[in-house]
């Protein structure tokens, strides 16, 4: 459709008129014919107030019919900005009403423009008569504010909140607003600026909201404010952010997802909103907010009057059964819960929010178009009810005669039709709204002795002594009322949850742990009420992981992820985990927060790979990669933080910087859920002999003290817990060496005087942190050291010792299958076997010792047999240790194993079950213990 195109020729619809001769008079008056005619009488002759806009404004909307609508609506509101005087001004504003709302009138009614349009030039004239009206009011100002010509001048803004924030603004609706000013801008004059911006509100609202005799512009509402009974009409951004940081609501979380800056200084405004973000959008997932809405919903039924029987005659189409209000709380709650996690959801407006939560994939579509379809049927007919009578009204006449003159407005058929289709939309809307809030009841309560017991628990009692004690609000998580009955209605569903684990009892005392380390149990049972596929992983972990269940327990909020489509999916390698990470870095406002954000991102994604690894989605492979990656991502994220920030005190890293090496599992891409990180740093200072900054240091003493402020980053204990251990043992010289070896000092000690075991370490070093020169030389260093001859019989030998001095410190568990890491033929001999094959053939780093089993077999260092035995037994104890590592806080005791984590090992084995699991490691040990005695008696 062209821009250009006049009003008259796009005309596709009419209404009907109700009263034909009223009609007929306004078709007469404006001299129209054709499509323009129908439209024209039809409107007239139902709405008596689009009657007299008519006959007022007849001139005017002659031109207007034959003009671009967009064009003619824009002309109104730039002509209010040459009115000069308060007195003008308030004349034009109220000219520029009445045509905005004849022309967006018409529009509507004659499909030349659809809903969203429609609400839009509403939307977007009460935007420029707030402007129009807070400049002249400002500039008429004395005192501090005086020579400030526009309300941006003076720091004033006006949010506009609920439909006008959101673009959606009503045909006769009234404007929520809330004015606040930037303190900031005035200093020590803030409290005269806000005595003065007191009467400049009050004449704004006088200006856009006074009835005179020429009527008036938009009704104003200014409750929405904090404490509207006891705060002036407009405030300092500083009390408003104390405000809604200190004792917020639900319903003014939801009431600032339509908040928007409309006029006046909107950069100040765009700053309070964003400074509000933590606010509105919580960083984990709300479901709580969901029993908030719905208690809301209730009330406003209750203050209706609105039953389950539906009534047309006086049905309230905002607040009333099946009505807007329903589909947009649908709509907000959810942006409440997930909006926070997922900033795709923050749209404002309700239809756009519908359409996010379809690709977030949080709705189905067919939701989606019903409640949209239904959307946009009841605003249309609430503008119908509107525009009879200019009334801000959303009730349905009580009178048939009246009712017939909407429906006639509508351009229904007839009244019935118009009835008929109502209350379809609005059944449709309550059933498929109540569905989603209603909370999930159980007729029969919490289970009792005789329930567990016919659920299968071999310990009825006990289990219901503990369900017992979680109601009685003996722990945290259930000491208030709120928490207690939430878990009441989900008692019957977790204990049939916990059932189905191999043993219910075991099940439930680790759900009973997981209970007790719960700070607060109100978001959780909410989180569960709404997704009880939540209960099953929960179940599983209780059944097969004891740490996981505790570490839930301390940090429950990880479960968020679970509900993230990609939860499932791979993780991500390192570098696009460093990015994400610095996002979330970038975000946080300062280096404590930033240190917080680290912790909280490590610990879902280290969740999701350690359920990955206990299902046996991630192979043992993957989930040592992508533990990996996390822990990588973190140094690459975390070390430019810790630097800029020790930066600010002592200056720039002398010379080249540092950088860090990584060894050990994380070097190999082995980790584990409870890996710790062995770190090398290195430094580079060149010839600086000090740092450049307000407190210069030595450059020894600097890159020093920078690595225990990078360790203290990894290890300190935040409010979010620790990220890291750390093990710098594995530095030249290891605890008596410095924490940050200079570049030189490195080389020189690899070429010198290194250890055969500290070259064995180097097999597995690579370059994960800082400066790239530094570390490029330095992985140069260790290539070298690896690369250099290496004596096969003092290499061989010198293994042979540290292998019987390591069993000798091990000796109680070396006979012991499960010891998978000292145990004979485990993982620590594949590995030095495999290693000391690596010093001598100079084949250097090649990732873990599986990978480079093969690799030694193609050099002919190992037999096929023995590469292959080799690699099959690390591939299987690795497997296992990854599971054993997720569920365990202590070695595993197949003897205390229960049957959920006897099948977790079976699983990771790849075995029918956990004894033909054992066999498989027993004889996997024994081919590995023969090899590695061949390879290391040379």
């Amino acid at each position: 459709m062209r821009a250009a195109e006049p009003f008259e020729t796009r005309i596709v619809a009419a209404p009907r008129g109700h009263d034909a001769a009223k009609g007929a008079a306004a078709v007469e008056l404006l001299g129209v014919a054709g499509a323009a005619a129908e439209l024209v009488a039809g409107a007239a002759g139902s709405s008596p107030f689009l009657a007299r806009l008519i006959e007022q404004e007849a001139d005017w909307l002659r031109a207007a019919l034959a003009a671009d609508p967009a064009a003619a609506l824009a002309e109104e509101q730039a002509a209010l900005g040459g009115l000069d005087g308060a007195r003008a001004l308030a004349s034009g504003l109220r000219r520029a009403k009445r045509r905005v709302a004849l022309l967006t009138a018409l529009a509507d009614l004659g499909g030349v423009l659809p809903l969203d349009a429609t609400t839009g030039a509403l939307t977007g004239f009460a935007d420029a008569a707030l402007a129009a009206a807070m400049d002249r009011a400002t500039a008429e100002a004395n005192g501090p504010l005086a020579g400030c010509a526009t309300a941006a001048q003076a720091g004033l803004f006006c949010l506009a909140m609920g439909k006008m924030g959101a673009r959606e603004l009503n045909y006769s609706s009234d404007i929520d607003l809330i004015f606040l000013f930037d303190d900031g801008r005035w200093g020590e004059e803030a409290a005269e600026a806000r005595g003065r911006l007191v009467p400049v509100v009050r004449r704004v609202v006088k200006l856009i909201s006074e009835i005179d005799a020429e009527g008036y512009v938009f009704r104003t509402d200014l409750r929405l404010r904090p404490n509207p009974g006891s705060t002036p009409v407009v405030i300092s951004m500083s009390a408003a952010e104390d405000y809604y940081e200190s004792v917020g609501r639900t319903w003014e979380r939801a009431a600032f997802i339509k908040a928007r800056p409309a006029a006046g200084d909107v950069e100040a405004g765009a700053r309070f909103l964003e400074a509000l973000t933590p606010f509105v959008w919580r960083r984990h997932l709300d479901f709580a907010a969901i029993e908030d809405a719905h208690e809301m919903r209730l009330k406003i039924r209750d203050h209706k009057g609105v039953g389950r029987r539906f009534e047309i005659a006086g049905h309230d189409l905002k607040l009333g059964f099946g009505g807007i209000r329903e589909i947009e709380f649908f709509a907000q709650t959810q942006q409440l819960v997930r909006g926070g996690r997922d900033a795709s959801l923050r749209d404002p407006t309700t239809r756009g929010a519908l359409r996010a939560l379809v690709a977030a994939g949080v709705l189905d579509e067919a939701t989606r178009a019903a409640l949209d379809d239904h959307y946009v049927a009841h605003r249309t007919l609430e503008h119908r009810l509107q525009m009879v009578e200019d009334a801000q009204t959303q009730t349905m006449p009580v009178a048939a005669e009246a009712r017939d003159r909407v429906a006639a407005l509508g351009g229904w058929a007839s009244r019935a039709a118009m009835e008929d289709e109502v209350e379809r939309r609005c059944l449709d809307v309550r059933v498929r709204c109540d569905a989603f809030f209603a909370p999930r009841r159980a007729d029969d309560g919490p289970p009792d002795a005789a329930a567990l017991g016919k659920l299968g628990f071999g310990r009825p009692d006990a289990a219901a002594a503990l369900v017992e004690r979680w109601l009685s609000g003996a722990l945290p998580a259930t000491r208030t009322e709120r928490a207690r009955r939430r878990l009441a209605r989900l008692a019957p569903l977790i204990a049939e949850k916990l059932a189905a684990a191999g043993d219910p009892d075991e099940a439930i005392a680790e759900f009973d742990r997981f209970l007790a380390g719960l700070p607060a149990g109100v978001q959780f049972f909410a989180l569960c009420e709404a997704n009880p596929h939540l209960l099953d992983l929960l179940a599983e972990i209780c059944a097969a992981a004891p740490r996981l269940a505790g570490y839930l327990g301390r940090h429950s909020a990880v479960l968020d992820g679970v509900l993230d489509r990609s939860f499932f999916a791979p993780v991500a390698a390192a570098p696009a985990l460093t990015d994400e990470l610095d996002a979330a870095l970038d975000a946080a406002p300062d280096y404590e927060a930033r240190l917080d954000a680290a912790r909280r991102w490590a610990k879902e994604r280290r969740f999701r790979i350690g359920v990955q690894t206990l299902r046996g989605v991630a192979t043992p492979e993957e989930a040592g990669a992508a533990f990996s990656a996390v822990a990588e991502a973190c140094l690459k994220a975390l070390h430019p933080v810790v630097t800029a920030e020790f930066a600010r005190r002592h200056g720039p890293p002398p010379g080249r910087g540092a950088a860090v090496l990584a060894l050990g599992k994380l070097g190999s891409r082995e980790m584990s859920a409870t890996s710790d990180l062995d770190l090398i740093v290195i430094c580079d200072p060149g010839e600086d002999e000090d740092s450049a900054g307000p407190k210069p240091l030595p450059h020894a003493v600097y890159f020093a003290r920078l690595t225990q402020m990078l360790i203290a980053a990894l290890t300190a204990p935040t409010a979010e817990g620790a990220l890291y251990a750390v093990d710098m043992r594995l530095r030249p010289s290891g605890r008596s060496g410095p924490v940050a070896v200079r570049l030189s000092a490195f080389a020189r000690y690899q070429r010198e005087e290194a250890w055969t075991w500290e070259h064995l370490a180097l097999t597995r070093a690579r370059g994960v942190a800082g400066s790239s020169e530094v570390l490029a030389d330095a992985e140069a260093v260790v290539a070298e050291a690896l690369a250099a001859p290496h004596d096969r019989e003092k290499t061989l030998a010198d293994v042979r010792e540290m292998r019987a001095r390591i069993a000798e410190a091990h000796r109680a568990r070396r006979g012991m299958v499960w010891e998978l890491k000292h145990a004979e033929g485990g993982l620590m001999d594949v590995a030095l076997a495999v290693q000391a094959g690596q010093l001598v053939t100079r084949l250097g780093a090649a990732g873990t010792p599986a990978q480079a089993a093969r690799a030694l077999a193609a050099e002919g260092w190992l037999t096929e047999a023995d590469a292959a035995a080799l690699a099959e037994a690390h591939l299987l104890m690795s497997a296992l240790q990854q599971v054993e590592r997720v569920a365990l806080d202590r070695p595993f005791d197949p003897g205390k194993a229960g049957p959920g984590l006897r099948a977790a090992m079976a699983r990771a084995a790849g075995a029918a079950d956990f004894d033909a699991a054992e066999a498989a490691l027993r004889a996997a040990q024994a081919r590995a213990a023969e090899a590695v005695s061949r390879v290391l008696e040379g």
